[in-house]
């Protein structure tokens, strides 16, 4: 690949002074590929955590026990009301303060890195929004099929599991992607704790080379077309799995 588009974006910069040199030289194109990697790394695994905190935290908002039903109400209050970016930098410079470092031969370097201290910011501020998502799918699911699948002798946790959740889940699909897409483009901010994803390296890039127009065009350009993907995935997700008389 590299070796097919490096001649033309080369001659762009000999003829025009455009100078998109990830595209041609080795050396930026590889820190640029790794950026991308990061930074769809980061997206994955921030959405899988934010999804995974977003069923629990519904689920336990139906709790017979109020301590429990208070704990995550807390928690969505705390993370939906303060600023993704002070949340980052709150999880990186003050509780990773307190954790343990590793003496990796004469340095030492701390016990987790900036990269997972981003997905737990992240995915912990994105679950806070899909607590409420997926509680309001959950109460949109009538009654009577839960009570139907408790005179199945289902339990609590298998109803949820089995029944409730999947419905509520086509109902939430929407609002879901919406704050999903929302996430995504948070990732961006990971930067600020020196994640080497996209925006970091590209800022390392024109620092170097004083090409900001053309890395901002790339760094435009690859949030356009990763979001795009993201939300036409999610919408192709919710016409499958419609349900004639739910969510619509």
């Amino acid at each position: 690949m590299f070796e097919l588009i490096a001649p033309i974006f080369q001659r762009l910069a000999d003829e025009t002074g455009w100078n998109f040199i990830i595209f041609y030289d080795r050396y930026e194109y590889d820190r640029f590929v790794t950026g991308i990697s990061i930074s769809l790394q980061l997206i994955l695994w921030s959405i899988l955590l934010s999804l995974v905190i977003g069923v629990l935290g519904a689920w336990v908002q139906t709790a017979r026990s109020a301590l429990l039903r208070g704990i995550v109400d807390g928690y969505i209050q705390l993370f939906r009301n303060t600023p993704p970016l002070i949340q980052l930098l709150f999880f990186y410079f003050g509780l990773g303060a307190f954790t343990p470092q590793v003496d990796m031969g004469g340095y030492y370097e701390p016990m987790i890195s900036s990269f997972t201290w981003a997905v737990l910011s992240l995915g912990i501020f994105g679950g806070a929004f899909n607590v409420e998502i997926f509680r309001s799918g959950i109460e949109a699911v009538p009654k009577a099929t839960a009570e139907a699948a408790e005179s199945l002798c289902f339990s609590s946790w298998q109803t949820y599991a089995y029944v409730t959740l999947p419905l509520a889940f086509r109902i939430s699909l929407p609002a879901l992607t919406n704050n999903l897409v929302s996430l995504a483009k948070t990732t961006s901010l990971a930067y600020v704790i020196s994640v080497p994803e996209m925006t970091y390296t590209l800022n390392q890039v024109w620092s170097d080379n004083i090409n900001v127009p053309e890395m901002m065009v790339v760094l435009f350009l690859f949030y356009v077309v990763v979001v795009s993907l993201i939300a036409a995935g999610l919408h192709v997700l919710e016409k499958r799995l419609a349900l004639p008389g739910y969510g619509r």
